[in-house]
């Protein structure tokens, strides 16, 4: 089943939506956005998306953490039935790109908007959904709408987080007009699919049109405290410190070694990574006496994942022996790998073939608001190209001609789920 995209209506959406937010650079190849959640560039983002969504027949709902959902009925379909749903996200980073969940988001209208101009018959409704808050940062570790809409966190509980300046979603949604209260359930959903940039080369460097991803990357995030004891740099013998900061530096380098290791020994897609360092006093002449560090371990396999942590708190347990110093270890966010449904994925080859366009395997190193869904229905994950893998920055690209052949490859994947149930 091929379904030709509107290549041009696809891109005029990506570039109205990226108007919202806008950062303004001298430098031509920089198109960046800063839309975080509760502000009023993401009001103005979800209120063009809800007209594109009226526009095209779809039924707007908006539940209680602002997940918007656009249903289309149309006449051939049982109105009971579960439908098949595709969709992203609108937030950003700060001074994101202008394809990260806005290509998934617009691209899932657009996979209606063929349905309807090739006159396909769906047996069962079709949506286009758009979570609240995936990239996180705002309120919260990321994928939060999609977490309350699949149960793994509580409304209530999402609604009291607050942001840097005190406020919380709940307060922020209802600012903006967007603190809905219709039901949003992916559990009742025959099908997920999202569409999003890669933010990787595997595609580019195999000339693929679209990417079918088998399995979404497990992320741990663990927060690690270092205390020695601040003392004066000058007059503090070398033999007399307790230095934090060095303590911490060969705690960077153990969870390199670590990840490395398991790299070449089991997993080659394993990472780990200590991304953040907060060091006090933080003065030039102060031998440091805390810091404290934030550390990201991610993989496709789960045993690979506790290897790395379980190296990083042996890391803890030596310099604590060998240095004198005293250490904290937290694990406040962990989510499993995630398989997508292999029902999806070989709908999602077909319809790439059907529709002219090649498409790999390949598995994601970032987390999607479909390794939530999967918990409840079956999801798929499918990649557009990234132009040199670049993301969550004003260089992120993906060209408009393979923006719209990845749509094709969605909308022919969407049609499967909702007309004959593959």
């Amino acid at each position: 089943m091929n379904l030709p995209v509107d290549a041009h209506r696809l891109r005029a959406d990506i570039e109205a939506n990226a108007a919202f937010g806008r950062v303004e650079y001298d430098d031509p190849a920089k198109h960046g956005r800063t839309n975080p959640t509760g502000s009023e560039a993401n009001r103005a983002a979800r209120d063009r998306l809800v007209e594109r969504m009226e526009a095209a027949g779809l039924d707007v709902a908006v539940d209680a953490v602002g997940n918007v959902l656009g249903t289309w009925v149309p006449d051939s379909a049982d109105p009971t039935a579960a439908p098949a749903v595709s969709g992203s996200h609108l937030d950003s980073v700060p001074e994101g790109g202008i394809f990260d969940g806005p290509l998934g988001t617009y691209a899932a209208l657009e996979a209606v908007r063929a349905l309807q101009e090739a006159e396909v018959e769906p047996s069962r409704p079709v949506g286009v959904v758009s979570f609240t808050e995936e990239e996180g940062g705002t309120f919260g570790d990321g994928l939060l709408g999609s977490a309350v809409a699949t149960g793994v966190t509580d409304a209530e509980d999402a609604l009291a987080l607050e942001n840097d300046a005190g406020e919380t979603l709940g307060e922020a949604l209802d600012r903006i007009g967007y603190r809905g209260d219709d039901a949003i359930d992916p559990a009742d959903w025959a099908a997920f699919y999202e569409l999003h940039v890669e933010q990787d080369t595997v595609l580019e460097a195999a000339d693929a049109d679209a990417g079918v991803v088998t399995t979404i990357t497990g992320i741990t995030h663990c927060e690690v405290r270092i205390e020695g004891e601040a003392n004066h740099a000058g007059a503090t013998a070398m033999g007399d410190r307790t230095d934090a900061l060095a303590a911490a530096s060969e705690f960077v380098l153990d969870v390199e070694a670590a990840a490395n290791a398991v790299v070449d020994e089991s997993s080659a897609s394993a990472v780990g990574t200590v991304g953040s360092l907060s060091v006090s006093p933080n003065a030039t002449n102060v031998v440091p006496g805390r810091v404290e560090a934030g550390v990201d371990v991610r993989d496709v396999e789960a045993e690979s994942m506790e290897t790395i942590v379980a190296a990083a708190r042996e890391a803890l347990v030596r310099l604590e022996r060998e240095r004198g110093v005293e250490t904290a270890f937290e694990r406040p966010f962990s989510v499993a790998p995630t398989p997508m449904s292999d029902r999806l994925r070989k709908a999602a080859h077909a319809a790439a073939a059907d529709a002219g366009r090649t498409a790999i395997d390949l598995h994601s190193g970032a987390a999607h608001d479909a390794m939530r869904v999967a918990r409840v229905t079956d999801a798929s994950l499918l990649f557009a190209p990234s132009r040199d893998g670049i993301s969550h920055n004003p260089r992120e690209w993906t060209d408009w001609e393979d923006c719209a052949a990845a749509t094709e490859v969605l909308a022919g994947a969407v049609a499967r789920a909702a007309v004959d149930g593959e």
